[in-house]
């Protein structure tokens, strides 16, 4: 299991070199043209494998039946060219360019088209972008970012209700026992001034 993290990449096809391209298809059309187009086969199953498409698949079956049909024709004829008529050697060759022509035509459109698509390869050293982030890490993102907190709101005073007082400080018992403590000296000092005033009033 990956978990949260990246996912593996699925290693893409690496486009060929255009100089390899320009071999393989010089050697599959030679093959063509020199077998008469028996072996047009080849190109067109090449291409199948490469396009991977339904219709080139089913084309590759469609030569693939012209072929024996024309390698029973010919070795149906005669060996002699004399002994063979002009009907049987104009549908041969019409036979043959036809297949050569429809095979090499479509086998070169076809697979020009495919790697024109694919865009040309990158140059060596080039800086790769990384590929976007597949649709399973973005549904497992998605709870991450939801149970990210929110910024707190203040809270806007309610203008219509009345403000609360603030708690009035109780004073501590310490404090009370200095006043009071103080006043008792303060009263014995009075008493005390009192008494020696009326002394004095006396003598």
């Amino acid at each position: 299991m990956h978990g949260y993290g990246p996912m593996p990449q699925q290693p893409t096809t690496s486009r060929p070199s255009p100089a390899t391209l320009t071999t393989v298809r010089v050697i599959l059309v030679a093959l063509t043209v020199l077998s008469f187009g028996l072996l047009g086969w080849a190109p067109m199953l090449r291409l199948a494998i490469v396009t991977r498409k339904p219709r080139d698949w089913f084309l590759l079956v469609v030569v693939l039946a012209l072929n024996i049909g024309l390698f029973v024709f010919i070795m149906a004829t005669p060996d002699d060219p004399d002994q063979m008529s002009d009907a049987a050697a104009l549908l041969m060759m019409l036979w043959i360019l036809g297949l050569l022509a429809g095979v090499i035509t479509y086998y070169l459109y076809a697979e020009i088209r495919h790697y024109n698509t694919l865009g040309a390869p990158a140059p060596y050293g080039a800086p790769v972008h990384p590929a976007p982030p597949l649709p399973y890490q973005q549904q497992h993102l998605a709870p991450h970012q939801q149970h990210q907190p929110r910024p707190q709101q203040h809270q806007q005073p309610n203008p219509y209700t009345a403000p609360t007082p603030p708690p009035t400080p109780k004073p501590a018992p310490q404090r009370l026992d200095q006043v009071r403590a103080e006043l008792d000296e303060l009263s014995d000092y009075l008493r005390k001034e009192n008494k020696d005033s009326r002394d004095g009033e006396g003598r």
